[in-house]
């Protein structure tokens, strides 16, 4: 990777929500691209599989576990990841769930219970990021990439996932403020936004997989590598000069109008 205007050989990157999954699929291609990798999940086992996993790609592996909803985890694991590389050069927010509900049966605890994940949680992690890569370029090490993954919902909306649309149009706008903030210290902050895609073999046959098919220029379902271009570069220095953007990889499905 020595000639390529994408090395990412000497940086540290983290990915909250990596240990399955569009996560785990960002992580390897951090790591093939030459990053040394620092994966969060709340699960220690798949952690530590999904660690074990990346090794293949003979860069430094490690793996925390992480509740992002809850902020001592998070502050702890960032600590501990500079701790241990001495730097992180890109964060993921990328840990989330999600669950259909009609809006009319939302509780309060439906709705509260995703935002502590896909909007707290995200927050937390920026802000840590936010500190780490300020407080570097005031020592005189400017640089870093805050990636957030967001969604389509940020543009358009699904019944019976307005707490996710919530939390993903929260994201984006907090993003973009975060992005003039940073950007003195030559941070860079984006959002990108995946159309429909398949976490593994199986979600491809989905109800919801062959409807949407049908909405897709592309004619085919999101994968996790087609993710891989898009992270990279952003975690690379060829994207020094991009920031505040949200960016859709979903197949065309924004751009059709019927």
């Amino acid at each position: 990777m020595a000639d390529s205007l994408f090395d990412l050989s000497g940086k540290v990157a983290l990915v909250t929500g990596a240990n399955s999954g569009l996560g785990l699929g960002m992580a390897h291609a951090l790591a093939r691209a030459g990053a040394d990798v620092i994966i969060w999940g709340r699960r220690e086992d798949r952690n530590a599989a999904a660690a074990e996993e990346l090794r293949v790609h003979g860069r430094r592996v490690a793996h925390r576990m992480v509740d992002v909803a809850t902020e001592q985890d998070v502050v702890e694991g960032f600590a501990d990841a500079v701790s241990e590389f001495g730097r992180v050069d890109c964060a993921i927010a990328n840990a989330g769930v999600t669950n259909f509900t009609p809006f009319t049966e939302m509780t309060n605890s439906v709705w509260h219970d995703l935002l502590a994940i896909n909007l707290h949680g995200a927050f937390y992690t920026c802000r840590e990021a936010a500190r780490h890569m300020k407080k570097r370029a005031e020592a005189g090490d400017p640089g870093g990439s805050i990636i957030l993954n967001g969604s389509l919902l940020v543009f358009a909306g699904n019944p019976g996932m307005e707490h996710y649309a919530a939390a993903k149009g929260g994201l984006n706008s907090m993003s973009k403020g975060l992005a003039v903030e940073l950007a003195p210290y030559g941070v860079r902050v984006n959002v990108i936004c995946p159309g429909y895609f398949a976490s593994d073999l199986g979600d491809q046959d989905s109800p919801m997989a062959v409807a949407l098919l049908q909405k897709v220029p592309l004619g085919r379902i999101g994968r996790a590598e087609n993710l891989d271009g898009i992270i990279i570069y952003l975690a690379s220095d060829m994207s020094s000069y991009h920031t505040g953007d949200s960016i859709t990889i979903d197949g065309g499905i924004m751009a059709r109008c019927f």
